[in-house]
């Protein structure tokens, strides 16, 4: 079995994970609970949290703290402790797999398909073929999050996939100038505010400052009315650590500043920036594992960040980091542009 992020896990009992790193130990998979069966829902959940796929019924999780709470009462087996990162996981063990979603294969079903699509499937099919006219491989795109499991509804955007650092770079390039030829819609204001009460959940950006900032992303548009996101995932070569290769030690919660020096990665899961910190020269990195501060920054810009230092033990080196989005939410936690 092979997994990489935007993959998806059904397990035996029909919860779906959302994988989220590239790293895994030997005998189980790291992936955060997305949705849940309805018959295992004991409290109570907004209707328009309801699916259905074959006759039954699912409950989408979007609050960490909730989906927590849920397996520590019912499934206790996908909490993990990670000694290597310090932090309590959600992990499928191998034997509890059922099947492992892809986005690839999903999209070219979308893409292949001649009838019988859904409204956000035709729209799907519609933004895979603009990006293909502007020169990015079918190839090397794939659609995650409910589409995939086919559990999609009236309020579903489109998580769209793009494998490899500079196909993401292309993507991004080709939404810009689809916008500007009219083939794909920038968000209106609307959608920026439903956007905003997404993502924000603690005044930690300004609305003003969150547009701002995601404007010039150029990773998220309208396709016929519907939000989509341009995600990155890494393509299996560019995947080069293995579990184990770093461990991370927590030092608590720091503020710090400093200048991109790369943004590679700046959209990847963690985002990654090589920095240099005026205030810490040991720090070499900032991570976000919220995709609130993904391509937040780019190489070149200074920065002000707030997060989680930790100590990385790579082998016999040593260096720190700033962790920001310690939690989906990231309260308290930020990268801005230095003013």
């Amino acid at each position: 079995m092979k997994v990489r992020i935007r993959d998806f896990i059904e397990t035996t009992e029909g919860l779906y994970f959302a994988v989220n790193t590239y790293s895994h130990p030997k005998d189980r998979f790291f992936a955060f609970l997305r949705y849940v069966p309805y018959e295992y829902i004991d409290f109570e959940i907004p209707i328009n949290n309801i699916r259905k796929i074959d006759g039954r019924k699912y409950v989408k999780i979007a609050d960490t703290s909730l989906a927590y709470k849920f397996l520590e009462k019912k499934f206790p087996k996908y909490l993990f402790y990670d000694e290597v990162n310090s932090v309590l996981m959600h992990s499928i063990p191998k034997e509890d797999i059922k099947r492992i979603l892809k986005p690839k294969e999903r999209l070219n079903e979308i893409v292949n398909e001649d009838q019988d699509l859904n409204e956000l499937e035709k729209k799907c099919r519609k933004l895979a073929i603009i990006l293909e006219d502007y020169g990015v491989s079918l190839k090397n795109m794939g659609v995650s999050g409910s589409l995939l499991l086919k559990l999609n509804n009236e309020n579903s955007d489109i998580d769209f996939v793009i494998y490899g650092k500079e196909n993401h770079k292309k993507a991004r390039e080709s939404l810009k100038q689809a916008f500007e030829d009219k083939k794909l819609t920038p968000l209106s204001e609307d959608f920026w505010k439903i956007a905003y009460q997404k993502r924000i959940k603690d005044g930690t950006l300004t609305y003003e400052e969150f547009v701002f900032y995601e404007k010039r992303k150029y990773n998220r548009g309208l396709v016929d009315g519907t939000m989509f996101d341009l995600l990155f995932t890494r393509e299996w070569n560019e995947i080069n650590e293995e579990y184990g290769d770093k461990k991370y030690n927590n030092l608590g919660f720091i503020e710090i500043e400093g200048k991109i020096l790369n943004d590679d990665y700046a959209f990847d899961n963690p985002a990654t920036y090589r920095v240099e910190c005026y205030t810490n020269p040991d720090i070499k990195e900032v991570v976000s594992f919220t995709h609130t501060y993904a391509g937040q920054c780019f190489k070149g810009e200074e920065f002000i960040a707030r997060g989680k230092l930790e100590e990385v033990i790579e082998g016999n080196n040593r260096y720190l980091r700033l962790v920001v989005g310690t939690t989906r939410e990231a309260f308290n936690e930020f990268i801005k542009l230095k003013i």
